[in-house]
């Protein structure tokens, strides 16, 4: 009997080797299964994280233009003809163009403070362009951004002195009488209406 249990206590039979292998098995199936789900969560969280981070930086950067609108028209570039401070109208792929100030300089480049911008709207997608001068030419070409995708829609309204919204700038019939190509509205709607996050509406007040 004590030799038995000698023998017995000298290792593991291959039953329990068996059984410890196919527990072993089952765990490490359950971890990296868990484990794999974790890091489909984190990458859904990541995307997710990036396209809001998108979203609000688009609409800082609207807001910002928008409430830093400027009464200086530009020159076509062709011709001598001016350009209103701002020419809008949202059933164009043009959305708006128009002067802005407060353009940080941080290198001391040589280079006004405005700068020349326009809003484009394309197979869902929204760009900003802008002009290193404000009076280009045909031959100079926009800096662009790609600000966001997956957009169904822009609208852009502007209030006008009357208090009323209106969808193109300058208003149907134009801005009559001397100056009126430096006329800016009271305040500029901004409406994006993006796949996944419905309408974002913002109201902004336009400086001066």
């Amino acid at each position: 009997m004590m030799r038995w249990q000698r023998s017995r206590s000298a290792g593991f039979t291959l039953l329990e080797v068996l059984v410890a292998i196919a527990i072993f098995a089952i765990v490490a199936a359950l971890a990296y299964g868990g484990y794999g789900e974790l890091s489909r969560q984190a990458e859904r969280l990541g995307v997710a994280a990036e396209r809001t981070r998108a979203i609000q930086a688009t609409m800082q950067r609207i807001v910002s233009d928008f409430s830093s609108l400027e009464p200086r028209p530009v020159r076509e570039p062709l011709g001598d003809t001016m350009m209103p401070a701002l020419l809008a109208d949202a059933r164009n792929q043009q959305l708006a163009e128009f002067t802005r100030s407060s353009w940080s300089n941080p290198a001391g480049v040589p280079r006004s403070t405005l700068q020349r911008v326009t809003y484009e709207f394309a197979d869902g997608t929204l760009t900003r362009n802008y002009w290193v001068m404000l009076d280009r030419t045909l031959a100079t070409e926009p800096v662009r951004t790609k600000m966001l995708d997956r957009v169904k829609s822009v609208q852009l309204r502007f209030m006008g002195p009357s208090r009323r919204f209106t969808d193109q700038w300058p208003a149907l019939g134009g801005l009559p009488g001397p100056g009126a190509e430096r006329a800016l509205p009271i305040a500029v709607e901004i409406t994006l209406d993006l796949e996944d996050w419905g309408k974002i509406t913002r109201l902004v007040e336009v400086a001066g």
